[in-house]
């Protein structure tokens, strides 16, 4: 009996040295190209919020993106533990991590430390420290399924939890990522995508404020094309922030009905 094929979705991680041979996903027409979830270059993935996803959390909020589901529980305003000195402002605390089975390499769940330095950055600026001094609000968000784009889905549906439990908030912060293939870039990438992409650029904003918070590149890009990335970021970042102002709105209202 011949031997059968070994199946595509194979979970082999080749080594950090080999670079990997690109699939054939462009067609050789740009105009009439499209995605392999059959989205255009600057189509982001439908977006779901809801809020109050943890009852034992001061706020929280579920978060999914096609593949890629986030959820984010926020504890406090509450004491700090470590002992210090009378500060004027609060102090946040950030930490994302992954679940065993939220990546297809089965039992790497784990703290990511970048991720948790990059969420901690990212809301820092958004957050009014000073109404609550000398304590502390902690923010754990939770990767239940990795598929692409997993930074800036936490770091918006944190956001959305920030706001559930009641800090106080310069304003609501969307962030958004592009990958750059060659001329193309793609805004909101699967996995896929960012396992073949020759750079990134993530953009954090407050949008009613016309405020960066974060800014994050990888890979050689020429300033018209950190342009045009941040451009295409900063729209879908404004647009993407209006679902989460109504998610919010939805959540009120389902409270005062209650």
């Amino acid at each position: 009996m011949a031997k059968k094929a070994t199946p595509a979705t194979s979970t082999y991680s080749p080594s950090p040295t080999t670079r990997k041979t690109r699939p054939p996903i462009f067609r050789s027409d740009d105009v009439d190209w499209v995605r392999p979830d059959g989205r255009s270059f600057h189509q982001c993935r439908p977006a779901f919020f809801r809020t109050g996803a943890v009852n034992a959390a001061s706020g929280s909020a579920y978060a999914e993106f096609g593949n890629t589901k986030v959820i984010v529980s926020v504890f406090g305003p509450r004491e700090s533990k470590k002992a210090m000195m009378y500060s004027d402002i609060g102090r946040l605390n950030c930490s994302v991590s992954y679940t065993t089975f939220s990546t297809p390499v089965r039992g790497q769940g784990s703290e990511n430390k970048e991720f948790s330095s990059m969420l901690h950055k990212a809301l820092e600026g958004a957050i009014i420290l000073e109404t609550f001094p000398k304590t502390t609000v902690d923010v754990f968000a939770l990767v239940l399924e990795s598929g692409g784009s997993d930074l800036p889905v936490v770091i918006s549906c944190a956001s959305l939890a920030l706001a559930d439990a009641g800090i106080m908030l310069y304003d609501l912060v969307a962030s958004v990522s592009v990958s750059c293939f060659g001329k193309n870039l793609l805004i909101d990438p699967t996995l896929e995508e960012e396992n073949y992409q020759d750079g990134s650029l993530m953009i954090t904003c407050m949008p009613s404020r016309y405020e960066v918070t974060q800014l994050t590149i990888t890979g050689e890009w020429s300033t018209a094309k950190i342009n045009e990335g941040m451009q295409l970021c900063l729209d879908a970042s404004c647009k993407l922030v209006t679902i989460m102002r109504s998610c919010l709105k939805e959540s009120a209202a389902t409270v005062s009905e209650e």
